[in-house]
């Protein structure tokens, strides 16, 4: 199963594409270029698009919330169909990489290192090297929608 999965913002995104349990690329780009890999210019043979889907909890938010929350919709729609996009929330990423709502993202990072294995170097890359910023976000929420869990890690790849 091949997975474009989105961490959304207002004006950027982090992204990860996941094959097989394998992390084939990451980044961060404008939200503009981000539709276009959604609509399949960049992988066309994407089986899943995942989203990071914003939840309320009954505090107030800014403008940047809303804008999230217009580019999560142009997102799905940009995907072929766009019923069939999945919208995770960071809620369920939690629970599925550590076990506890209350993790943070540093905590979200070390249990995708442990699972996945370390970044390792330019002349030795390891299994996520590159990851970077949002797209370790990104990268949780593709391995929410995949089920890799330390039980099944090894038989993914």
């Amino acid at each position: 199963m091949s997975i474009l999965a989105i961490d959304p913002g207002p004006e950027q995104s982090g992204w990860c594409y996941l094959e097989r349990g394998r992390v084939l690329a990451s980044g961060v780009a404008p939200n503009e270029l981000m539709l276009n890999q959604v609509r399949g210019e960049w992988y066309s043979n994407v089986d899943t698009v995942a989203i990071e889907m914003i939840a309320s909890y009954g505090m107030a938010v800014g403008r940047e919330v809303f804008e999230t929350c217009v580019w999560i919709g142009r997102f799905q729609q940009a995907w072929g169909n766009p019923d069939a996009v999945r919208l995770i929330y960071r809620r369920d990423v939690k629970l599925h990489l550590c076990g506890n709502a209350k993790a943070k993202d540093a905590n979200i990072r070390q249990a995708l290192l442990d699972l996945l294995g370390p970044q390792g170097t330019k002349k030795a890359p390891g299994p996520t090297y590159g990851v970077k910023s949002h797209a370790w976000a990104a990268l949780g929420v593709a391995v929410t929608v995949a089920g890799i869990t330390p039980e099944n890690c090894r038989r993914v790849a």
